[in-house]
C-alpha cells in the first residue's frame, strides 16, 4: 500500500495535521497520551482495506501547532477538532471513530455532541476516573503531579503519576524513556512522544481526569457505544474506569489483547477485533477470552502511564 495522503486543518487556536488512507467509510483513529498518527501505524494499513482511516496529531501534540503553547485545554475543544475532520473528510455520510485512552475521552464526548454523524464509537479504557466512588483520591494524585511538575520538574512528576497510578504491588517498570534500541520510525515516533510530555502531563492530565461524562446522554447512545478494556489491564486505572462506566451504561465492557496499550504490543490482533467492533460489536464475542464481554464490574486500583 502506498503511504497515506497528509495535510492540515485549521480550527479555533491550532492548526491540525492528519493522514488519510484507505477508501470506504470514515473511520477516525484517536491517539491517547502523548501519542500522534503513529499510535496506529501497527492497524492502520489492515484498516484502510475496509475503510477511509484518518490519523491525526491532536492539539498541542507533535506537528499540530497551538496558536497559544499556553492556552487552557478542554475535552469539548479536542472533541470538536476531531469533528471538524469528520465534517472535513466525511460530509454527508456518518463515520466511525476508534479512541484509545485519553483519546477515548474524547470519543465519549464527540458521541454525546454530535451523535447522528457517528454509526461506531469504540472506546478502549477511557480514564475517566470522576466516575469511580473513589474519585477524590485520584483527583488528589493529579494535584500532586501538578505540584511536582511545577516546582521539581518533568521527570519527578512522572514518577509521581506513574507510582499513583500503578496496580497495588506492581513494580515500578522502565518508564517510557528505556533506553533501548528501536528502528528508525519507532525511535522518531518514541522521541515524539517524549517531546509531547510536558505538554500532555501539564495541560491534558489534569483537564481529561477530571472530565464528568454525560451518563444520561450516553445510556441513549449505546447501541451505537462499544466501551473496551485490555485482557491484560484488570485493576488498573483506566480499566477500572471503563468498566464502572459499562457497568452504569448497563452495556458489556469488551476485552482486547494485551493492556492499556495492547493496540502496540498486540497490532495485528487488536486490529482484527476493532474490525470486527466496527462493523458489528457482536461477533467479537467469545474469541478465547480476547473478545469477550467483562460483566465481573471493575476490581483493583492503580494503572500504568496513560500512553498512546
Amino acid at each position: 500500500m502506498t503511504g497515506p495522503s497528509t495535510g492540515s486543518l485549521r480550527v479555533n487556536g491550532a492548526t491540525l495535521y492528519y493522514e488519510v488512507r484507505g477508501r470506504g467509510p470514515l473511520l477516525l483513529l484517536i491517539p491517547g497520551g502523548g501519542g500522534d498518527t503513529a499510535s496506529f501505524d501497527g492497524v492502520a494499513d489492515d484498516l484502510a482495506a475496509s475503510y477511509t482511516v484518518a490519523t491525526y496529531d491532536p492539539r498541542g501534540m507533535s506537528r499540530s501547532t497551538l496558536d497559544d503553547p499556553d492556552a487552557e485545554q478542554s475535552v469539548a475543544q479536542h472533541a470538536e477538532d476531531a469533528f471538524r475532520l469528520v465534517e472535513l473528510l466525511s460530509p454527508a455520510a456518518p463515520a466511525r471513530v476508534f479512541g484509545a485512552s485519553s483519546g477515548a475521552i474524547t470519543a465519549l464526548h464527540l458521541l454525546t455532541a454530535h451523535p447522528g454523524r457517528f454509526a461506531r464509537v469504540v472506546a478502549h479504557e477511557p480514564p475517566v476516573v470522576e466516575v469511580l466512588p473513589d474519585a477524590a483520591e485520584h483527583r488528589a494524585l493529579v494535584a500532586r503531579v501538578t505540584e511536582t511538575l511545577r516546582t521539581r520538574g518533568l521527570v519527578l512528576a512522572m514518577g509521581v503519576f506513574a507510582a499513583g497510578l500503578r496496580k497495588a504491588g506492581e513494580p515500578a517498570g522502565p518508564g517510557p524513556g528505556a533506553d533501548t534500541a528501536l528502528p528508525p520510525r519507532a525511535a522518531a515516533r518514541r522521541e515524539r512522544t517524549m517531546a509531547n510530555l510536558p505538554y500532555f502531563v501539564g495541560s491534558i492530565v489534569p483537564r481529561f481526569m477530571a472530565y464528568v461524562p454525560d451518563v444520561d446522554r450516553l445510556e441513549a447512545l449505546t447501541d451505537r457505544l462499544l466501551l473496551a478494556g485490555g485482557r491484560d489491564s484488570r485493576g488498573e486505572l483506566p480499566y477500572r474506569a471503563a468498566a464502572f462506566l459499562a457497568e452504569r451504561l448497563n452495556t458489556p465492557l469488551r476485552l482486547f489483547p494485551g493492556g492499556h496499550t495492547g493496540l502496540t504490543t498486540h497490532p495485528e490482533e487488536f486490529g482484527e477485533l476493532l474490525r470486527k467492533a466496527l462493523a458489528d460489536p457482536s461477533r467479537i464475542r467469545g474469541r478465547s477470552g480476547s473478545g469477550a464481554d467483562d460483566r465481573r464490574g471493575p476490581t483493583g486500583r492503580g494503572s500504568r502511564w496513560m500512553g498512546p
